[in-house]
């Protein structure tokens, strides 16, 4: 029996407080720095227990709610072959990997849960009332954390680490980071594991802002998307400026128009920012233009400190030897834990050097058949609908794209709060493009209609009709 539209409607509703928790506590809640009183071999968190429980609800639903389900997204075999390329590349290895079974255990458990997190965001988050809420919700969440980002670079006080004086049930893991300074400023980190995964982290949010900005015409929603932008550059990173460039090109292409509108608005946005934050743009300039070259200064270092300067030996001693399946998902060592008291292996700045390393040609083909398709997926409905639903689809294309490219320039797989927003942003977008415009915009015009004249909206009605 097929449930009825209120039915899943309502069903959509419910789930909005279990992903808005666990969405909140991923930004706001370290990851890695907070753990809570446990006498378990693990570390035990509070975003791990927050996506145990949404897991659980989501799965008692899918058995007994009729109204929830599963739906294809389009994305599953790409999914898949990267899933199996995961799987040979550990039975190829097992020499290698049994004695890193904790750590090979531990990644897997993290690729599962973007996984399954990412069907549960397409399979409850299915109407464009749902998708505009959770974006708004994240991309507010993005704006508080950019603003005490911009706090911490200019007194160097971090607020998230003194969460466990509102929460004592948090107990604080570790002490600050090193090498937080750069062109004689701090590089903040607020809630995430590093300056660079904040700032990537942060692009990730910043098309959700522009779209909530143009769909709404609030002019707040411009602000929000000021202070992530100030938060991008209070960490002092040249990746999150790379992604913020992937983003302008994205939205070039999708929406040329629109970006010939806002370009005047550029001039100011750079004299706020010069205020805001003093010192940072010629800094930003160092990182991109250092004394003697980017090339010579990633070439000429040792071995993990510099990506160029790790590329060749990295291929010399991991893929050659394995070329096809890599050398084993997750068994690349780069920091010292309890199991593993020396690193096996270098720290390379480049999350697809790493893929290529771990799994071989066919785990890093699979991962970019991925992102390639997410892309294209996304974009091709984006540049046909001119709906509020097509400007979604800009956002969640520029978005992934973005940390597409970031993936170069990091280790991005190492920090879990911007590879659950991509999951998220993806998830949203597959629902969007999964969903008829003439259903989805609508749905989220009316979310809109105090704010606007009734004229204007049953005109936009007629229009998308």
């Amino acid at each position: 029996m097929t449930p009825k539209l209120s039915d899943r409607r309502a069903a959509a509703r419910d789930w909005r407080a279990p992903f808005g928790a666990l969405l909140l506590i991923v930004l706001f809640v370290p990851i890695k720095r907070y753990t809570l009183p446990s006498s378990l071999p693990v570390n035990l968190e509070l975003y791990r227990i927050a996506v145990a429980v949404v897991f659980c609800l989501w799965l008692a639903s899918l058995l007994a709610d009729r109204r929830v389900r599963l739906r294809g997204t389009r994305l599953g075999v790409p999914l898949l072959v990267y899933a199996c390329a995961i799987a040979v590349s550990l039975l190829a290895n097992l020499r290698r990997v049994m004695p890193l079974s904790g750590d090979v255990i531990k990644a897997v458990w993290f690729f599962a849960t973007y996984i399954v997190f990412f069907y549960m965001v397409v399979s409850v988050v299915r109407r464009g009332r749902d998708i505009d809420f959770l974006a708004g919700l994240v991309a507010a969440g993005g704006a508080v954390v950019g603003a005490l980002a911009v706090v911490e670079a200019g007194t160097g006080y971090n607020a998230f680490d003194h969460l466990h004086a509102v929460l004592p049930f948090l107990h604080l893991q570790g002490g600050d980071l090193a090498d937080l300074t750069r062109g004689g400023g701090r590089r903040a980190y607020a809630s995430a594991q590093h300056p660079i995964a904040l700032g990537a982290a942060l692009c990730v949010l910043l098309p959700l802002a522009v779209y909530r900005a143009s769909g709404s015409g609030r002019r707040r929603w411009w602000g929000v998307a000021g202070l992530i932008v100030l938060g991008v550059l209070a960490t002092r990173s040249r990746t999150p400026i790379v992604m913020l460039g992937v983003e302008i090109v994205v939205y070039a292409i999708l929406r040329a128009k629109e970006m010939k509108r806002v370009l005047p608005a550029f001039i100011p946005a750079l004299l706020a920012m010069y205020i805001a934050l003093p010192g940072t743009i010629g800094a930003i300039k160092g990182a991109f233009f250092p004394t003697g070259g980017l090339v010579a200064q990633q070439t000429y270092t040792r071995v993990g400190s510099g990506r160029l300067a790790t590329l060749g030996p990295a291929l010399d001693s991991e893929f050659k030897p394995h070329p096809l399946v890599g050398e084993g998902f997750g068994t690349r060592i780069t920091q010292p834990d309890a199991l593993v008291p020396e690193p096996n292996a270098p720290t390379l700045d480049d999350q697809w050097l790493g893929v290529l390393l771990e799994t071989g040609v066919v785990g890093a083909l699979a991962l970019l058949w991925f992102f390639l398709r997410s892309v294209r997926y996304m974009g091709a409905e984006a540049k046909r609908d001119q709906t509020p639903r097509g400007a979604f689809l800009v956002a969640s294309t520029a978005s992934t794209a973005a940390y597409a490219v970031g993936m170069f320039l990091y280790d991005a797989f190492s920090f879990v709060q911007v590879t659950f927003l991509l999951y998220l942003v993806v998830g949203l977008g597959v629902s969007a493009a999964l969903s008829p415009a003439a259903e989805w915009a609508p749905a989220v015009l009316d979310v809109r209609k105090r704010q606007r004249s009734p004229v204007r909206v049953v005109a936009a009605h007629t229009e998308l009709a």
